[in-house]
């Protein structure tokens, strides 16, 4: 019912609102003669005919699976119109006008889409598990253990030429289309010889020159990579590879602690003036004639280097009304994050046809420093915590693309690929000391840690992931007539992950007062490990390691035919089946791994069908309706902790989840009435059966997010985008080359769970299965804002690169996390606001070299991150932090 009202809505609206604006913009006579041939289209107006003269956005390059779209003659002249589904295009030019350092921060500017965390784009609400991510039509491995989607910050926006986002599904994609997908195209064959070397420097308020934390590491920390002082130690290895347990005996407990802690990795340091940012590109491409063949060659490389540091209040309450904290700390964390990235693209051009060769590597790495101090269980007691941590990501894809036009009226796709994405953690340390502040104690005054999990701790963690993933696929397209075309494919993806986490903790039985004070490198000295027989215990002998399988086969038919000069129909059918299987592994030599995994063996018929209503030259309306599905992610489905650093949540999956099916529909007005200028409104409906959804319990004071199936939720809302250009050349003077560029876009969603007496819902190894015992009726999804708005405003220059654009994104609050299961806790919202950037690039000339300069000012409100629980005036501030203003300047230099 709510599809249908809101469907009848936008079409009553529709149909009020278009013979309106025909009237306004043509009153043409019935039988008008026809254009000359350098005449704009009936319909055009005068508006538009001298908006012709204007210059043109290059139309940018998209790889996408299963076909290509098509744009030619004036009346397709714009990307989104000739497209048969609702997409969004970013090119090189949009892209570039954002001033974003990465494609996530560029999407954010895309209607319906916000960005949450490390770079997980969230299409209309929906959480980043419902967003799928390619790369030239290819499918990606993610470096994340906690997803199976990969952070879009991984990539600089220096490397992709356009971003594609497809919304409404069509079957020549992957069948996990929850909200959409996004399909990053790598830059490949260039026009022109060229050779472009640039850099740049960034000024946080919040960082840099103030005060922040770190630790030595290694000399080589500045370049993403250890020289090898993160090693495993020579006990550690051997402990490893001999599959014994520590609580087996077999092995020397206090010989096996020693040489882990020292002062490269456990002594933190004080830094008063934190450094700036700073980021390096080289990109060079050229083209050879090869009789008739066209070679072109590209190669980019890139460097960041990027101070991070975060003054967060982190609260927490087990009551229902907030009455009392649990914990209340003030962490400060400074983080260095080092990303390297290079690319190599090879294509060739022979004909009609094109092969693109494309080789990109990625390493991330992110060195974490956290000091914090607090109280919790309602004591007087301080808590004062350090943490240091080393974690490197890292993508190495490969893809070898062939678009092919063997006959006239037949097209040929061949894609394959190979990925491998690693993500390593060694030496996560943890330091806990305690303050009692009583007087009766001796040390009452100072912070001590006895190395007994009560009175202070100290814990070790190693986490180490690898990911394969082998994908391929062929599209065949055949013109059977000229309105119609046919299209058949195959894909295939396999994915193969492991990962592993060992958990250990420093315990000692009576350390004397006065060693208990010492700092962290000297308490697990050599001397007071032998000394006092400090021993290292294993607190994860449960399921420290996992394997993680897909293998996806998928077929599908489609055809897309233009029924009449006004009627345009894309439809299709796909089958999918998919096999996943997330299985603990064998780690000890005296017992097999039993219980605690699982198998989902699944095929999908997914039928999706779009009609293009050709209302007149530049109008036309969408209509689409679509099923989709979303399956767990690998780590959702394993019974085992995981500690995210980032959110400071804990985290353990649940083995019983099952896959989740949507079934869509989209209806949507488009007015094209200039040049690439545009006004489009939609509205779009989604039923979720078994989405995912996560819920908090508490376990010995920890607080721990997992993962049900809710019995069904709904979906709802609308979007509006325009895009205009305002000439100025009649201003005269300095405006006679000058427009202004406006883009608006803005997305309202609702959702809602519908939970009712009688559902239930799995919980591995939980009481019960009532399903109103996990969620409540009514709730919103987790991720999903009401209110998502972005607004470009800036001045271009026509005839050169000058641009200045201030750009306005706003998202209202949104679930973050639940409360506490069966308590009647509020939720854990994430209020992102109202955020106002300004970018300013300038060209010039350089000895006849183009040189441009860019400058940027981000977050010029000064908006935090505020994620909150509130009860009346009771509020609990789960992780708050300033986040600084930026101001960057950079510069590049194209030869």
């Amino acid at each position: 019912m709510t599809m249908l009202r809101l469907a009848t809505s936008l079409l009553l609206t529709t149909a009020l609102f278009a013979p309106a604006l025909a009237h306004a913009q043509d009153a043409a006579p019935a039988a008008d003669p026809a254009p000359a041939p350098d005449a704009p289209p009936a319909g055009d107006t005068a508006d538009q005919a001298a908006d012709a003269a204007q210059p043109q956005e290059e139309a940018p390059e998209i790889s996408i699976p299963g076909g290509e779209i098509v744009v030619t003659g004036q009346r397709d002249r714009n990307i989104q119109r000739a497209a048969p589904q609702v997409v969004s295009i970013l090119g090189s030019a949009e892209i570039a006008r954002t001033g974003e350092g990465n494609i996530a921060g560029a999407l954010g500017r895309v209607t319906g889409l916000s960005v949450v965390g490390n770079g997980y784009v969230y299409v209309r609400g929906l959480g980043d598990r419902y967003s799928l991510a390619l790369l030239n039509g290819s499918p990606l491995p993610s470096p994340e253990p906690l997803k199976r989607v990969v952070p879009l910050d991984l990539f600089p926006s220096s490397i992709i030429a356009s971003s594609l986002v497809q919304k409404s599904y069509s079957v020549n994609y992957p069948g996990e289309f929850g909200g959409g997908v996004i399909n990053l195209t790598t830059k490949s064959t260039p026009n022109e010889p060229f050779i472009s070397v640039g850099g740049g420097v960034s000024y946080d308020s919040e960082t840099t020159d103030q005060l922040g934390y770190t630790y030595y590491g290694s000399s080589t920390d500045w370049t993403g990579f250890d020289n090898g002082q993160r090693d495993l130690t020579s006990g550690l290895q051997a402990f490893f590879a001999s599959g014994e347990r520590l609580s087996g005996g077999t092995i020397d407990n206090v010989e096996l602690a020693k040489g882990i802690v020292n002062t490269r990795n456990g002594l933190t340091q004080r830094i008063p003036n934190m450094p700036a940012n700073t980021n390096l590109a080289l990109s060079a491409g050229k083209s050879f004639e090869l009789g008739e063949t066209t070679l072109g060659v590209i190669a980019t490389a890139g460097y960041s280097n990027k101070w991070i540091t975060r003054d967060v209040l982190s609260q927490t309450s087990v009551d229902s009304d907030l009455a009392q904290l649990q914990s209340d700390f003030r962490r400060v964390t400074t983080d260095n994050r080092v990303v390297v990235n290079g690319m190599l693209g090879v294509g060739l051009e022979f004909g009609r046809n094109k092969i693109r060769w494309t080789n990109l590597y990625i390493r991330d790495t992110l060195k974490h420093t956290r000091i914090s101090l607090g109280q919790r269980n309602q004591t007087t007691v301080d808590v004062q915590q350090q943490e240091t941590a080393w974690y490197e990501r890292q993508l190495i894809d490969t893809q070898l693309v062939a678009e092919l036009k063997p006959l006239d009226g037949v097209s040929v796709d061949l894609r394959g690929g190979f990925a491998n994405s690693q993500r390593e953690a060694p030496y996560e340390l943890g330091f806990e000391y305690v303050r009692t502040n009583v007087d009766s104690d001796p040390l009452g005054d100072l912070f001590v840690n006895n190395l007994d999990g009560n009175a202070g701790r100290a814990t070790l963690s190693f986490s180490d992931l690898n990911e394969d993933l082998w994908s391929g696929g062929i599209d065949v397209s055949y013109k059977v007539i000229p309105s119609v075309t046919a299209t058949v494919g195959y894909a295939y993806a396999d994915f193969r992950r492991t990962s592993s986490r060992r958990d250990f903790q420093f315990r000692a039985v009576d350390l004397p007062d006065g060693v208990n004070t010492f700092r962290p490198d000297y308490l697990l000295s050599h001397a007071v490990i032998e000394a006092f027989n400090v021993q290292l215990i294993d607190t994860n002998e449960g399921f420290p390691a996992f394997l993680a399988t897909l293998r996806n086969h998928a077929a599908f038919a489609k055809i897309d035919a233009q029924l009449t000069d006004d009627l345009q129909l894309d439809a299709g059918v796909r089958y999918e089946n998919g096999k996943m299987a997330v299985l603990p592994t064998q780690v000890f030599n005296d017992a097999p791994v039993v219980g605690g995994g699982t198998r989902i063996n699944n095929g999908y018929w997914l039928p999706a069908a779009t009609l293009t209503w050709q209302m007149r030259d530049d109008m036309q309306m969408r209509f689409n309706a679509s099923k989709t599905i979303a399956r767990p992610q690998f780590r959702e489905l394993i019974y085992q902790f995981y500690f995210d650093p980032e959110s400071n949540r804990l985290y353990r999956g649940n083995p019983n989840l099952e896959d989740s099916t949507l079934t869509n529909a989209e209806t949507r007005f488009e007015w094209y009435f200039a040049r690439d200028q545009r006004l489009s409104v939609s509205g779009f409906y989604k039923r979720l059966k078994k989405p995912i959804e996560s819920l908090v319990t508490v376990e010995s004071d920890n607080f721990i997010t997992s993962f049900a199936n809710a019995p069904k939720a709904d979906l709802y809302g609308a979007e509006l985008e325009l895009q205009k250009y305002f000439d100025l050349s009649n201003w005269g003077g300095m405006w006679e080359a000058r427009r202004i560029a406006l883009n608006v876009n803005y997305t309202y969603t609702k959702s809602k769970l519908i939970v009712k007496e009688g559902d239930t819902s799995s919980f591995f190894l939980g009481a019960g299965t009532r399903a109103l015992d996990f969620f409540r009726d009514g709730a919103p999804l987790t991720g999903q804002s009401e209110h998502i708005a972005n607004v470009q405003f800036g001045l271009e220059d026509t005839d050169g690169l000058s641009q200045q654009t201030l750009l306005f994104s706003y998202a209202s609050k949104r679930v973050f996390s639940r409360g506490l299961l069966n308590t009647g806790q509020p939720d854990v919202f994430q209020d992102p606001g109202l955020r106002i950037d300004f970018v300013a690039r300038q060209g010039f000339q350089l000895f006849k070299n183009e040189l441009e300069l860019k400058f940027e000012a981000r977050n010029l409100t000064g908006r935090k991150n505020i994620e909150y629980q509130q009860l009346g005036d009771k509020r609990v501030e789960v992780n708050t932090f300033d986040v600084g203003r930026t101001i960057s300047l950079s510069a590049s230099l194209k030869f």
